[in-house]
């Protein structure tokens, strides 16, 4: 077991994500047991992340469904080629063609949930931010989440032809119901702490000095747990600003980088203005 959990989080380090052994176990497990994995935490500490890096990872194609409110099947899950249709009814308007005629494979429209279970080729299906749905799409997904299935009322049961690998993730913006989470194996993430941080922003910034690396580490850190700050700097954000200082030729932060780079980490002039008037932020990082 623990020479799987190493081959998987060293299969993740060589796609620039930094695991740890809770995130690589449960990543593990849930692909061990088909099972889809529900993944909560703030926006922005990496989840959506983990589904991208374990699609390249086990060389899988990655397909997205981005959630939304008023999300409905005709965007998730399948559309008909209403023109196709009403062309062949024109076409054959005296061929007594059936109705039932209209609603087969050639008038199909796939989108991304069918598309995932329809492919030849197991595939990493990514259903992100889950919460921004409406609580009736969440129901409409548990028959896909616990048969691996989907139905359409006038084409019949769509069986999948290999088992999607699914991630669900949630900012926790509303509860979601027991019965999804009953089907999922479950993940919370936590913003990294500054060792992990170091590590991510190396990796994916080559060519980012460790003095630098570990100076916007514990800044982000400071920023996070700060209540100056109303939006905290995602992992991402993280990411751009060290990207910034980089293009700056900045080798270490100072007076003038943190001035002229902090709107990178800081996308609100509020919390720019609080935090460079807080002395114990200069203190701690400079």
């Amino acid at each position: 077991m623990r020479d799987a959990l190493n081959a998987l989080k060293a299969k993740l380090n060589g796609e620039n994500y930094i695991a740890d052994d809770a995130l690589a176990a449960t990543l593990y497990i849930a692909m061990q047991l088909n099972r889809p994995l529900l993944i909560e935490g703030a926006a922005g500490v990496g989840k959506t992340e983990v589904a991208k890096a374990a699609a390249r990872a086990f060389e899988r194609p990655l397909v997205r469904l981005q959630c939304y409110e008023g999300l409905d099947e005709s965007k998730a899950l399948y559309e008909w080629n209403y023109q196709k249709q009403l062309l062949s009814i024109q076409m054959n308007r005296d061929g007594g063609q059936r109705v039932e005629d209209l609603f087969g494979e050639e008038y199909l429209l796939e989108r991304p949930l069918l598309k995932s279970i329809r492919s030849e080729e197991p595939v990493v299906l990514l259903i992100d931010e889950i919460d921004k749905a409406d609580a009736e799409f969440e129901a409409f997904l548990l028959e896909l989440l616990s048969e691996m299935q989907v139905t359409i009322p006038e084409y019949g049961t769509v069986v999948a032809h290999s088992v999607p690998f699914i991630v669900l993730t949630s900012n926790h913006t509303r509860p979601l119901s027991e019965a999804l989470r009953r089907r999922c194996a479950y993940l919370y993430l936590e913003y990294p702490d500054v060792e992990r941080e170091i590590k991510i922003l190396r990796a994916k910034r080559p060519g980012l000095s460790e003095a630098l690396a570990t100076q916007v580490a514990r800044a982000v850190a400071y920023l996070r747990q700060s209540e100056a700050v109303t939006k905290k700097p995602s992992v991402a954000e993280a990411l751009d600003w060290a990207m910034a200082l980089q293009a700056l030729g900045a080798d270490e932060l100072d007076d003038e980088s943190l001035t002229q780079t902090l709107g990178f980490a800081l996308k609100n002039n509020d919390d720019i203005r609080e935090i460079m008037s807080d002395d114990e932020f200069i203190r701690a990082i400079l």
